[in-house]
């Protein structure tokens, strides 16, 4: 098999993935998640919320999440990819450290542990972007990275809303708004609340002293492994795209 009858294996595989409906342990998981939101302390949920706003904001407006990572241009795409796996592989290792720092400590650095993992999160998605050849400058190639991280961290529905939407991207560039009626649209509530049930069971008990920090660990781990599943394929599809 050569590479590209690989990524098109690959490609399809994603796609079923993302659209298959959700197994009868999974549903068994829906429903223990759910229970769990209603003991989940206040001060979590308003910490959650505000640090996913943030997040949001700070993608589409700022630039904390720039780093060294060049854009590349002119490279074949096998090469953007051995780039990108020694990418994967240093930003789990930084999530796995940071969420056994802070599982060490309980509930007051567990609650530390959201907006330090989203940064993460959204500097990997920059840099791996920048890998593939898109421009993170431009706005619009940033609201596409936060469609990955919705892709990413969204249940069913919002899951195969968000796969419409970065399969069609290509098409749409020219009509996306500007990011100030962007910013005024986003429901924040929702946007938390899809995050935080997607993240629930194990981050409450990360919050548990000694016990926190093995789950925290493997827990940041496998959500960075989730995240750049989503952007790899996210990013190969809007290139086969691009280059019919």
């Amino acid at each position: 098999m050569d590479f590209q009858d690989k990524i098109d294996r690959e490609l399809r595989r994603w796609e079923r993935k993302v659209l298959r409906p959700l197994s009868a342990t999974e549903k068994m998981a829906k429903g223990l998640q759910n229970k769990l939101n209603d003991k989940i302390p206040e001060k979590i949920h308003r910490a959650v919320s505000e640090s996913v706003k943030q997040m949001v904001r700070a993608t589409l407006l700022g630039s904390d999440y720039l780093s060294e990572q060049k854009v590349i241009t002119n490279m074949e795409l096998k090469e953007r990819e051995k780039i990108l796996a020694d990418c994967i592989e240093r930003y789990k290792r930084t999530a796995a450290v940071e969420g056994a720092g802070t599982g060490l400590g309980g509930i007051v650095l567990g609650m530390a542990d959201f907006p330090l993992l989203l940064s993460i999160k959204m500097k990997f998605l920059f840099d791996a972007a920048k890998i593939y050849g898109f421009d993170v400058s431009d706005y619009r190639e940033r609201l596409f990275l936060l469609t990955i991280f919705q892709l990413a961290f969204s249940k069913e529905s919002k899951k195969r809303e968000a796969f419409e939407k970065i399969i069609g991207w290509e098409e749409q560039l020219a009509e996306l708004p500007a990011k100030e009626v962007y910013l005024d649209s986003i429901d924040w509530k929702a946007f938390q609340l899809e995050y935080r049930d997607f993240i629930d069971l194990p981050k409450m008990l990360q919050l548990i002293p000694g016990f926190g920090a093995i789950v925290g660990a493997v827990a940041n781990y496998h959500y960075l492994d989730i995240l750049a599943e989503h952007a790899k394929n996210s990013c190969r599809y809007r290139l086969r795209k691009r280059n019919g």
